[in-house]
C-alpha cells in the first residue's frame, strides 16, 4: 500500500503590498503543519507563490507610476526576504505571471471549453467615459447593498464579505477618475457552475469531514442557494491572454489563474508534478483566510473536474479568521500595525512572532495582535517557561556535571512522570494532524510547565549533595525533556529548536520517533547555555506602540464631532441668522448658523450635524456661538451635513492624522480646505468620516464646505 502523499498549499498572497501579521497567519500555519509532516517523515511538499494578475495590480502600478511588472517584480523580491525572515520553509515558490502558469491556466481552459464547461453570455458592465474603456470589478467602487459599507469593491465588500458584482454596487464610481460610469453591453466567459453543481455536492458530501467548520458551512451556503455562472475574463490589459476568438482584448480573471497556479508552481519547481497532483494517493490540504474559501472549494474543485482529468482535488482545508491590530486595522498608509518589514527591523526574533501568530490563531473567531499581550507572552510564557527550563536544565548541567549526562535510575514517581510526558506528546500529535495548531501549542506549553514543576519537585542543587544518585536522574530526565521540547517547538518556532538541539550537542536531525525516547544517554557531552528568548521591556514595547500605531502621523487641529439638533430660534437681532442647540452628547452647544434662508427650523430639529468643537466662541449680533456646524454648497444648494450611524459625540476626521484638540480661531480653521466632489466630503484631499460612515452630501455634487 502507497504511503500518502501531502501536497500542502497556502492562500498565495497578493504581490501587491508588503505582507502584515494577519497576512502571515495561513502562510505560516500552512508552514507549521507542513514542518510537522515533515518531521514524522511523511512524504510532503509545500507549495506557495505570489498571485500576480488582475486589477489590484494595475491599480497599484497607476499610484507607483509604474508597469504591472515592475510592481510584481518589485513586490516578489520583497515578499520572498520576508518569508525567508520568518522562517517558511516553502519546497517551491513562485508567481502566477510566470509563463508556466499561462501555459497550465490556457490548457485547462481549452479542456473546459471542449467538455462544455464554458459559455459566452452578453452582460452589462460599466463603462467609463472619462477614461474610455470597460472597467473590471476592481476599478469600481460604492456602497454594498447587503451592509451599506461605503467602500466596498465590485467584487466584494471587505466589511461584510459578501462577493459581489460590480453592477449590485449602490452610488458607483470609477476608481480611476472617481465620476459615475454609464452601463454598457459586452461579452464575457463564464464557468458553467450549474452545470457543475451535482458532482461538486457530491465530492462535498464526501469530502467536507475535515474542513473547517467556517469553510464547511460557507460552502454548502453557496451550494444552498444554487451555484451560479461566473465570469472568467476581465478587460483589463494585466493577465493571461485569453485563447478564444473574439476575446483578444481580455485575459482571464485573477480567481481563475490562481488557484491553477499551485499546479503551475510545482510544474516548474518539479519534474515528478504529476505523482502529486495528479495521483489518487495524493491528499491536498490548503490553509488560507475566511474570504478565501469558496474560491478553494468551489471554483478551483469546479475547474479541475471539469477538465476531466485525473486532478488531485481539495482533501482538508483550514481556513481562519481576522487577526487585526489593536482593535483596528493594518494600514501601511497610516503606519498602523506590524508588516513583515517592521517585524525584520524591530529586533525581535522571528520565532518570537511565529509563536504569537500561532498562540493567537484566529481560529474561529477574529483576534488581534496587541503590544500589551505580545509582551505578555513573550516574557510569561517564551522566557519564564520554555526559556527557563532550557536553561536552567543546561545551565545546571555544567555547574555541577561540566555538560556530561549522568547515569539515571528512575524510580515510580519518574517513571509516572515520563509516561504523563509520553500521554502529553501523544495528545500533540493527535491535535497536528487535526490541524488544531493553537491547541497543540498551548499542550506544549504545558509540558514545558510540567517539567519546570519537576525541576522544582526534585530540588537537584540539594539532592546533588544530599541524594546524588535522585538527582543524576533527575537531571538525565529533563535533560531528554528539553530534547523533546526542541522536537516538538521545531514546526513552530524552527531557529530556537535549531539552537536547543546546539546546546545538547545534537549533530543530526531529531523526528518525532525520538519523541519520548531518552536517547540522550549516560556519558553524552552537552554544550554552553545559551538564552533562547530576549525580555521585552517596557521602554520597548512603549517605543514600538508609538511607532507602529500610527501616532506618528500629522496633526489634524480641527475637532469635529457629531452631534443632533434639539431646538431652532430665530436669532434676536439677525435676520439671516438662526439660533441652535446641538447635544454633542456628553454636553450642549448654542451655535448660530446663517441658514435661515435655506431650511425651516422644523426641517433642522432632529438632524445628526457635524460640529467645529474647538472654534474659538465668537458673538454674533450679541449671541455667543460656541463652535460652527459645517454645510456644504454650490451654486444652486445649501445643505447641512448629515449623519446617519454615528453615535453623538463621535469624531469625525481623515486617515493619517491624530487630533490636536488646542483652541483655533476661524482664520485658523478656513486654511484648511473642505470640499465636496462628487457627493464625497473631503479634508486635505482625503475622506471626512466617521468610525462607521463616510461622510457624503445628498445634493450638492462639488463645491465648497462652510
Amino acid at each position: 500500500m502507497q504511503k500518502t502523499k501531502f501536497l500542502v498549499t497556502s492562500a498565495l498572497p497578493y504581490v501587491n503590498n508588503v505582507p502584515h501579521l494577519g497576512t502571515m497567519v495561513c502562510i505560516i500555519s500552512a508552514d507549521v503543519y507542513s514542518r510537522f509532516l515533515k518531521l514524522r517523515r511523511k512524504p510532503c511538499v509545500f507549495v506557495c507563490g505570489t498571485d500576480e494578475h488582475g486589477t489590484a495590480t494595475e491599480t497599484k502600478a497607476l499610484e507607483e507610476n509604474l508597469t504591472p511588472k515592475q510592481i510584481t517584480d518589485k513586490y516578489f523580491k520583497l515578499q520572498e526576504e520576508i518569508y525567508k525572515w520568518f522562517e517558511c520553509d516553502f519546497d517551491c515558490f513562485g508567481r502566477t505571471s510566470d509563463k508556466v502558469n499561462h501555459e497550465v491556466a490556457t490548457d485547462i481552459f481549452k479542456k473546459l471549453d471542449q467538455n462544455g464547461f464554458i459559455k459566452e453570455q452578453e452582460t452589462e458592465q460599466y463603462f467609463c467615459v472619462h477614461d474610455k474603456k470597460f472597467l473590471a470589478d476592481r476599478f469600481i467602487n460604492g456602497i454594498c447593498p447587503h451592509c451599506n459599507y461605503e467602500e466596498a469593491r465590485g467584487d466584494q465588500c471587505e466589511n461584510c464579505g459578501k462577493l459581489l458584482n460590480p453592477t449590485d454596487l449602490k452610488e458607483p464610481k470609477c476608481k480611476i477618475c472617481k465620476q459615475e460610469p454609464e452601463i454598457r453591453k459586452t461579452k464575457h466567459l463564464f464557468i458553467d457552475l450549474p452545470k457543475l453543481q451535482p458532482e461538486l455536492q457530491k465530492w462535498v458530501s464526501e469530502t467536507s469531514k475535515e474542513w473547517s467548520n467556517n469553510a464547511k458551512t460557507m460552502t454548502n451556503s453557496w451550494l444552498k442557494e444554487g451555484l451560479r455562472p461566473r465570469a472568467i475574463t476581465r478587460d483589463i490589459k494585466w493577465g493571461i491572454p485569453v485563447p478564444k476568438e473574439g476575446y483578444e482584448d481580455k485575459v482571464f480573471y485573477c480567481w481563475f489563474d490562481a488557484p491553477i497556479g499551485y499546479i503551475s508552481i510545482l510544474k516548474k519547481c518539479r519534474e515528478d508534478w504529476k505523482t502529486w497532483w495528479q495521483n489518487e494517493n495524493s491528499k491536498l490540504v490548503q490553509f488560507m483566510g475566511k474570504d478565501n474559501v469558496p474560491f478553494h472549494t468551489i471554483m478551483f474543485p469546479a475547474f479541475l473536474i471539469g477538465t476531466r482529468e485525473p486532478y488531485t482535488l481539495l482533501g482538508q482545508i483550514s481556513s481562519n479568521e481576522y487577526m487585526n491590530y489593536e482593535q483596528g486595522q493594518f494600514s501601511k498608509s497610516r503606519g498602523t500595525g506590524i508588516f513583515g518589514d517592521d517585524a525584520m527591523e524591530s529586533g525581535i526574533s522571528a520565532d518570537a512572532f511565529r509563536y504569537y501568530i500561532m498562540i493567537n490563531r484566529p481560529e474561529k473567531t477574529d483576534t488581534e495582535f496587541t503590544w500589551n499581550d505580545f509582551q505578555e507572552k513573550v516574557n510569561n510564557e517564551l522566557v519564564a517557561n520554555v526559556g527557563n527550563l532550557v536553561n536552567r536544565t543546561v545551565s545546571f548541567m555544567h555547574r555541577f556535571y561540566e555538560g556530561t549526562i549522568p547515569a539515571a535510575k528512575l524510580d515510580d514517581n519518574d517513571e509516572a512522570f515520563w509516561k504523563k510526558l509520553q500521554d502529553q506528546e501523544e495528545k500533540i500529535t493527535k491535535l497536528l494532524e487535526q490541524i488544531k495548531l493553537k491547541d497543540a501549542l498551548r499542550e506544549i506549553m504545558v509540558l514545558s510547565k510540567s517539567a519546570n514543576q519537576y525541576f522544582q519537585e526534585q530540588e537537584p542543587w540539594k539532592n546533588f549533595k544530599e541524594d546524588k544518585k535522585r538527582a543524576d536522574t533527575a537531571m538525565n530526565v529533563l535533560t531528554n525533556v528539553v530534547k523533546d521540547i526542541s522536537i516538538l517547538i521545531e514546526p513552530y518556532m524552527p531557529k530556537t529548536a535549531e539552537r536547543i538541539r546546539k546546546q545538547l550537542n545534537i549533530k543530526d536531525k531529531m523526528f518525532w520517533l525520538h519523541l519520548g525516547e531518552r536517547d540522550l544517554e549516560e556519558g553524552h557531552k552537552i554544550n554552553a547555555p545559551r538564552i533562547l528568548f530576549e525580555k521585552l521591556e517596557d521602554e520597548k514595547v512603549a517605543e514600538f506602540k508609538q511607532k507602529y500605531s500610527g501616532s506618528q502621523t500629522k496633526e489634524m487641529p480641527i475637532v469635529l464631532k457629531v452631534g443632533e439638533i434639539e431646538k431652532v430660534e430665530d436669532h434676536p437681532d439677525a435676520d439671516k441668522l438662526y439660533v441652535v442647540q446641538v447635544n454633542l452628547g456628553t454636553e450642549k452647544r448654542q451655535l448660530c448658523a446663517g441658514l435661515k434662508k435655506y431650511y425651516k427650523p422644523e426641517e433642522m430639529v432632529g438632524k445628526k450635524v457635524i460640529v467645529v468643537t474647538n472654534l474659538k466662541s465668537a458673538k454674533l449680533r450679541g449671541v455667543e456661538s460656541q463652535g460652527m456646524m459645517l454645510a456644504a454648497e454650490d451654486k444652486e444648494n445649501v445643505e447641512i451635513l448629515e449623519v446617519k450611524n454615528s453615535k453623538l459625540g463621535e469624531q469625525v476626521s481623515i486617515e493619517g492624522y491624530t487630533i490636536k484638540e488646542d483652541e483655533i480661531t476661524i482664520d485658523e480653521f478656513v486654511k484648511y480646505k473642505i470640499e465636496v466632489k462628487n457627493k464625497a466630503v473631503l479634508l486635505e484631499g482625503q475622506p471626512l468620516q466617521s468610525k462607521t460612515e463616510h461622510i457624503k452630501t445628498k445634493k450638492v455634487v462639488k463645491g465648497k464646505v462652510r
